[in-house]
């Protein structure tokens, strides 16, 4: 769910990463937004000036900047944001705090509560991203003039927009089983798949243009690793043995390519691959300049993908089509008799 509190991953502190903006009835006394661990933001400099005002409410270049930090936390590691994805990301933001704006004052419309004890839990959660007492005390008085009650608001004012949006879009959005099975049942031929191979690979792989002895040391590597692969006796050893000598991009997943299209495989290896049997090891295969092994784990004929192995998943993708459905809609309909004020 996109209302909760920050995690890790994010940037720059709010109480939330699609809401919890910095109301604009609380006056900042410093000119840059500040982190959980005591940083502030490159390159930014802040005013406090409105950018949009929603039904008379106005939202600040402060709350502005906070949600442009929540779309690409990466502006801290590029010391801003890319001249190119700016405009686009800007925007994006607008419209969000806009949003998220409109859910308030509707959540507020219909006398929607928050109990003591929920809010309580949640400010303890939010103490919790700060190392220590200074650095939370510094964040109260950049972003919050102080207050711990100003603090306090805002956290209440991030679980409105939750406690809204759960009811009018989560508690909507959830797909049955019997909605997935009627999908996939409506849409059989997309789960038809041709033969198919799960396979581990090592691979050596000489640079390019390299000299003969270059290449001659390519292929007593590529001998080693195909003694070394035959002695392996399961998809643990053989896959740590790719995170050690392969020269290929799957090294780092222990080798293991997943479940591949026969057709997106080199002739030969399919060949070889006819030939073997589960957890049997390839003998060396040379593709052009390049040597490659590979322990077979799985031949899939060609079919149909059984549902239960797809279940989860088209439940998770209808059930975000109809997220992204619902909080357009809801969207819509609060906008249609707002009045907001791009300034």
């Amino acid at each position: 769910m996109r209302l909760q509190f920050c995690t890790a991953v994010m940037v720059f502190v709010g109480i939330s990463v699609a809401s919890a903006q910095v109301d604009s009835h609380a006056p900042a006394p410093t000119q840059t937004l500040m982190s959980a661990h005591g940083a502030s933001a490159p390159g930014v400099r802040i005013s406090d000036k409105p950018v949009v005002r929603v039904n008379g409410t106005a939202l600040t270049d402060r709350d502005l900047l906070r949600e442009m930090y929540a779309i690409f936390p990466y502006a801290q590691q590029h010391n801003g944001f890319p001249r190119e994805l700016e405009p686009e990301i800007r925007r994006g933001a607008l419209e969000m705090i806009i949003f998220d704006e409109l859910v308030y004052q509707e959540a507020k419309r219909r006398h929607v509560t928050i109990s003591p004890g929920r809010l309580a839990r949640a400010e303890a959660e939010f103490r919790k991203q700060f190392p220590n007492q200074d650095v939370y005390e510094q964040f109260l008085r950049v972003e919050a003039n102080g207050s711990r009650q100003v603090l306090r608001e805002r956290i209440r004012r991030s679980l409105l927009i939750e406690a809204l949006l759960r009811t009018a879009v989560d508690s909507k959005s959830a797909v049955s089983v019997a909605e997935a099975k009627a999908y996939y049942e409506k849409n059989s031929k997309s789960f038809e798949h041709g033969d198919r191979f799960s396979l581990q690979t090592i691979s050596i792989i000489p640079p390019p243009n390299a000299s003969a002895e270059i290449q001659k040391e390519a292929r007593k590597r590529a001998e080693d690793a195909f003694r070394r692969a035959k002695a392996t006796r399961s998809y643990q050893e053989f896959g740590l043995l790719a995170e050690k000598i392969s020269d290929d991009d799957w090294r780092v997943n222990m080798g293991d390519r997943k479940q591949v299209e026969r057709a997106q495989l080199p002739p030969p290896l399919v060949a070889a691959a006819l030939k073997l049997k589960p957890g049997e090891v390839s003998d060396l295969l040379q593709l052009g300049p390049n040597y490659t092994l590979f322990r077979l784990n799985a031949y899939i004929p060609a079919g149909k993908t059984d549902f239960n192995a797809v279940k989860a998943q088209i439940q998770s993708d209808l059930q975000k089509a109809r997220t992204n459905a619902l909080r357009s809609e809801l969207h819509k309909r609060l906008r249609k008799n707002a009045k907001v004020e791009v300034l």
